[in-house]
């Protein structure tokens, strides 16, 4: 049996997203896999699990946003916490309720393609590449079967369409562009074009798209 909950958690402890974007962008070399990298979450923010993590981002974002807090004119020079986050309220819209078990793995699911998605943004996968990816993919220690999945996941076809019809309610709509931001640095116009298009169609208020980058900023490391 699979555990998305666990995938998740160690696509945003281990950089390795980050690593798919390197090795993927342009056609590049499969080396490049080793010199690039996503953001990474502490283990603070992890040690609630993967989908809730993702979702205690969103909700810290989104309060400050509802609150009409002061919005930072950029992300960059946030000062790094490693606070604990609060999780979402468990009545909020950020997570399905505890017992739903179906639920939260399937909103995981949606926010692992996302990351998938927005790693692939800016390239293609040949053989050499495969490999390189597949063999960092081991390097997780994931059980047999989530390793599957995430291998399985890695080999389909991306579709917006889908991922960004997940977004049932814009707490989860929050959540898609949280996780998709977090398999990235930004630090490239593909990136950046890619994060301003699924913006876009998720129907996320600018203001808002700067507290997600500000609290991403705030809880995480991102790679060189």
């Amino acid at each position: 049996m699979t555990d998305i909950n666990q995938i998740l958690g160690k696509l945003l402890g281990s950089n390795l997203a980050g690593g798919f974007a390197g090795g993927l962008a342009g056609g590049l070399a499969s080396n490049v896999l080793t010199s690039k990298s996503g953001r990474k979450m502490g283990k603070n923010a992890l040690k609630m699990g993967g989908v809730a993590a993702v979702g205690a981002l969103a909700y810290a974002a989104y309060q400050r946003y509802a609150a009409g807090n002061e919005k930072p004119s950029g992300v960059l020079n946030v000062p790094r916490s490693e606070a604990p986050l609060p999780p979402p309220p468990p009545d909020s819209a950020f997570l399905p309720p505890e017992g739903d078990t179906a639920g939260r793995e399937t909103l995981g699911l949606t926010l692992v393609r996302a990351m998938i998605a927005a790693a692939r943004a800016d390239g293609r996968l040949d053989a050499q590449e495969s490999q390189a990816i597949f063999q960092r993919i081991a390097s997780l220690e994931l059980p047999p079967d989530d390793q599957a999945l995430l291998v399985k996941e890695m080999g389909r076809p991306v579709d917006m369409d889908a991922i960004v019809n997940s977004a049932t309610s814009p707490e989860v709509a929050a959540e898609i562009y949280i996780a998709s931001l977090l398999a990235v640095d930004v630090d490239t116009p593909a990136e950046q074009s890619y994060l301003a298009m699924l913006a876009a169609r998720l129907n996320l208020d600018p203001d808002l798209v700067a507290e997600l980058h500000r609290q991403v900023a705030a809880q995480t490391t991102g790679g060189a």
